[in-house]
């Protein structure tokens, strides 16, 4: 393994790949300080283990007398464990027309109220062609009656705005809006 800079399989410098006068040395069972390099690499062979620099920016750099598989092991876990715990925002999009019937909006509504059910974000949108953009107030109203309709599982994010031939409202599910069916 070369050392190459910072590369996903060596994100940490090892041992030898440390090239500085002194580190400041930390981990368990170590006596903890400032020592010059050769005296901290041969701390972490006579135990069996790696100096692994953890903070290269310091000054001197910081190093951790461990295993150094082990540490990689930890840090992929823990990585695993936070993505595991943030959650992937869904936007789902509804497209109307500025003179959608009845039938159609309540389709569409329908729709809607399943998404946000499952915690997904609704994206709605009039979109004009040619010259329905002189209908603008009528895409206006359909979306505000499409959040009032949705008030019950929604909360609106952002306001209905128009950009160039769209205009778009953002709703997000309330908390618990499942609960409430």
């Amino acid at each position: 393994m070369k050392n190459s800079p910072r590369d996903s399989k060596n994100q940490y410098r090892v041992n030898e790949q440390i090239r500085v006068p002194e580190v400041r040395v930390v981990g368990d069972n170590v006596e903890q300080g400032i020592y010059p390099i050769q005296e901290a690499l041969h701390m972490a062979e006579d135990r069996g283990l790696d100096l692994v620099e953890i903070a290269p920016s310091a000054k001197p750099p910081v190093c951790r007398i461990i295993d150094y598989q082990k540490f990689l092991y930890q840090q992929k876990k823990r990585q695993k464990e936070q993505r595991a715990k943030s959650t992937k925002i869904v936007v789902k999009e509804i497209r109307f027309g500025p003179q959608t019937d009845d039938h159609d909006y309540n389709f569409k509504l329908k729709h809607a109220k399943n998404f946000l059910e499952e915690g997904a974000k609704v994206k709605a949108f009039v979109f004009f062609k040619g010259r329905s953009i002189l209908f603008k107030e009528q895409g206006e109203l359909l979306l505000l009656r499409f959040a009032n309709d949705l008030e019950d599982y929604a909360k609106v994010e952002q306001l209905p705005v128009l950009e160039g031939k769209r205009m778009s409202i953002i709703l997000a599910p309330k908390k618990g809006s499942s609960a409430s069916k």
